[in-house]
């Protein structure tokens, strides 16, 4: 039996806290279900290609849509491999010794900061001349369209 049924009246300053917390928890899950990390080559990870049919790199990012704050989850073996993120002259020639950042932990988390075409590499001058390159292009944030700026859309990832 519910007899003994309690109401407790809360003051201003706990009502700022709780609307403060319901509107940071609505702005957390906002920014986790608009950002997505994409696993590089899938359950292969960022490896040298080994079947000669399989999809490349490339072809696999352009079924993906790329936005600001996704990120790319490159998997690997740190002895074996590493990544480098380079510009579009150093990965059109396979240039290991002229890159932008390296990355050699083996997990390496890449998140994507603004729009455009990022450009990676493996660390090994032999696995990159094997297609083990990779061109994302990341979408324009459209959201300040909306106020009237012209933005142009990124060029489509280039060929090698």
């Amino acid at each position: 039996m519910l007899t003994n049924i309690r109401f407790r009246l809360i003051g201003p300053s706990q009502m700022l806290n709780l609307h403060g917390l319901l509107v940071l928890s609505f702005a957390l899950l906002i920014a986790m279900t608009s950002a997505h990390q994409f696993r590089v080559g899938g359950q292969m990870g960022w490896s040298l290609p080994t079947d000669q049919n399989a999809m490349s790199y490339n072809q696999w990012a352009e079924k993906n849509r790329f936005q600001i704050a996704d990120s790319l989850l490159f998997v690997y073996q740190p002895d074996q491999d590493s990544v480098l993120q380079v510009d579009k002259d150093a990965y059109n020639n396979c240039n290991t010794s002229s890159f932008i950042s390296k990355f050699d932990d083996g997990n390496t988390v890449f998140t994507f900061t603004r729009s455009g075409s990022f450009y990676f590499i493996s660390g090994f001058d032999n696995n990159c001349k094997r297609n083990e390159s990779l061109v994302v292009v990341v979408m324009a944030d459209r959201s300040k369209t909306a106020l009237g700026t012209n933005q142009s859309s990124p060029s489509p990832s280039p060929t090698r």
